[in-house]
C-alpha cells in the first residue's frame, strides 16, 4: 500500500490539463459542472490554499474510480470560505448532507484552514463515513497525521488482487481495509485481511 504523493497527483492533473487543453482551474470548473448533481459521492474537504493542481489531480483520481466529487470553490464559486458566515455554513451543511462521504485532504496546506475540522466533525456525527486522503511529499506507506486525524481511516493506493489495476482503498491499518468506492457507497465495510 502506498499513500498518494504530490508528484503523482500533479502528474494526474497535468494529464487532465493536457487532454482537455485547459488550465487546472478551468478543468475543475468543467468537472464541477459535470458533477453538479444534487448528491455527491465525495465531499472533498480542503484548504483554501491547496494548489489547483493538487485539487484537480485528486478530483481526477476520484473520478477515475467512478465517484462524483464536490469541491466547494468550483461547485459553489459564490462561497467565500475565508469569511466565516451563517450563509456559508448553511450552504456547506446542505452539501455535506447531500454527500455520501467526506475525504479530508491532508497536505502541507491543510493545517492552515479552519473549516476543515468543522466539516470533518459534521459528517462524522452525521454518517461516520469520513476518511483522510493524505498527499505526501515523499513516498510513504502509512499515514501518521495530527493526533485527531488518526481517529479516522485513510486512503491509499494498491493493485487489486484480480485485475491488478491500481485502485484506491480505505484503511484503518495495514490489514484492515476495503475498496474505497464500495465503502463510500455502503456496499462493503472495512474488514481484516491476512
Amino acid at each position: 500500500m502506498a499513500l498518494l504523493t504530490e508528484t503523482a497527483v500533479r502528474q494526474r492533473a497535468h494529464a487532465l490539463t493536457a487532454s482537455l487543453r485547459k488550465s487546472a482551474g478551468q478543468a475543475l470548473d468543467e468537472m464541477a459542472r459535470a458533477d453538479s448533481d444534487v448528491t455527491f459521492d465525495v465531499f472533498v474537504s480542503h484548504s483554501s490554499t491547496e494548489p489547483e493542481e493538487i485539487l484537480l489531480g485528486l478530483t481526477g483520481v476520484l473520478r477515475d474510480e467512478g465517484l462524483s466529487v464536490y469541491v466547494d470553490r468550483y461547485t459553489d464559486p459564490h462561497l467565500q470560505p475565508s469569511k466565516v458566515s451563517r450563509a456559508t455554513a448553511t450552504v456547506l451543511r446542505a452539501r455535506l448532507r447531500s454527500s455520501l462521504s467526506l475525504l479530508y485532504v491532508y497536505s502541507e496546506h491543510s493545517t492552515k484552514f479552519r473549516w476543515m475540522p468543522w466539516e470533518l466533525g459534521f459528517v462524522d456525527g452525521l454518517t461516520g463515513r469520513v476518511g483522510v486522503i493524505p498527499v505526501t511529499r515523499n513516498q510513504e506507506n502509512n499515514f501518521a497525521g495530527e493526533e485527531y486525524l488518526n481517529l479516522y481511516p485513510y486512503v491509499d493506493q494498491m493493485p487489486d488482487n484480480v485485475s491488478h489495476r491500481l485502485m484506491l482503498w480505505i484503511n484503518r491499518s495495514e490489514n484492515f481495509y476495503a475498496p474505497l468506492t464500495k465503502w463510500i457507497r455502503g456496499e462493503v465495510a472495512m474488514t481484516k485481511h491476512q
